[in-house]
């Protein structure tokens, strides 16, 4: 399920067209569900009214393709629980829950935190670890606490860290399902170990990145460790040279003219001069490198 961007139009306003564009060519290049408003939708620029927006649109494209499911994140529960409750309305099949973000919490507070969302939530809850950008860490030990609440379905595990994630994995998946986040890098390993699925952001540039599960299910191996390491070198690719993620996927989706990027929000900057070129030059080559060995 590809964690889709928010299309931003030149006055930073949302571009409903190119956003509904990409989720329409995404689930037509074999997307099973979509995860919105999340860390590559740019959630921390979102008002309330535009995370609103952006879940009904969501439901919409994804009517009877597969599961909507609209990122609540917040520092707050109350905050949390209002997204909840919002997603619900539009329609959505579940919400991707973070810990607190920036505030350092205690592993008891972490847990806490989301028995008092689960509490009050209207939809299931995935659970959402990336603690590189939260700051905050759903531990192989918490996801074991936070697994047996009622209203918590899965988890979506983006460490980056294999341990991590394996541990995470034979820990709560007799309970709750467990999706790899990075699965540019880690997709394969994840699968054979188990994984009940990818969430990655990649397909908004690489629709091929979704062929990691499919290619690995169906036991063509040579295919799926190839589309591992193109995925890898991308991964290298777009977080070196002065580059960082998501402005790098838009950089892309931009220059190859496919709809739902457009502009970043402050923040985050777009890309120009070497950064740009050599991003561009770079992933020229490795698109053709995978199509040649394809």
């Amino acid at each position: 399920m590809p964690a889709v961007t928010t299309a931003f139009r030149p006055d930073h306003s949302l571009d409903d067209e190119g956003f509904t564009a990409n989720l329409g060519r995404l689930l037509a290049a074999g997307a099973t569900g979509i995860i919105a408003a999340g860390c590559t939708g740019e959630f921390w620029t979102l008002s309330f009214a535009e995370r609103e927006r952006l879940a009904q649109l969501t439901v919409s494209s994804c009517k009877n393709r597969g599961p909507a499911i609209i990122g609540a994140a917040a520092i707050t529960e109350s905050e949390v629980i209002e997204q909840i409750d919002a997603a619900r309305s539009a329609g959505a099949d579940a919400a991707l829950v973070l810990p607190p973000f920036f505030a350092h919490l205690t592993d008891a507070e972490i847990i806490a935190h989301f028995e008092a969302i689960n509490a009050k939530a209207t939809l299931p809850i995935v659970l959402y670890n990336i603690p590189g950008n939260a700051g905050n860490a759903i531990t192989p030990a918490i996801a074991d606490r936070l697994a047996d609440l009622d209203n918590v379905v899965a988890i979506k595990e983006s460490s980056g860290n294999w341990g991590n994630f394996h541990r995470t994995l034979t820990t709560v998946k007799d309970r709750i399902r467990v999706f790899c986040g990075p699965s540019s890098t880690l997709g394969v390993a994840a699968s054979l170990a188990g994984a009940d699925g990818h969430i990655d952001c990649f397909p908004n540039v690489w629709t091929d990145c979704m062929q990691l599960w499919h290619a690995t299910a169906a036991g063509r191996m040579d295919e799926a460790w190839k589309l591992q390491e193109t995925g890898i070198a991308m991964t290298d690719l777009f977080t070196s040279g002065g580059r960082t993620l998501y402005p790098a996927t838009k950089a892309v989706m931009n220059a190859s003219g496919f709809p739902g990027a457009g502009e970043l929000r402050p923040p985050l900057r777009a890309l120009e001069g070497p950064a740009l070129n050599s991003l561009l030059a770079g992933m020229d080559q490795l698109v053709t490198n995978t199509k040649r060995v394809a």
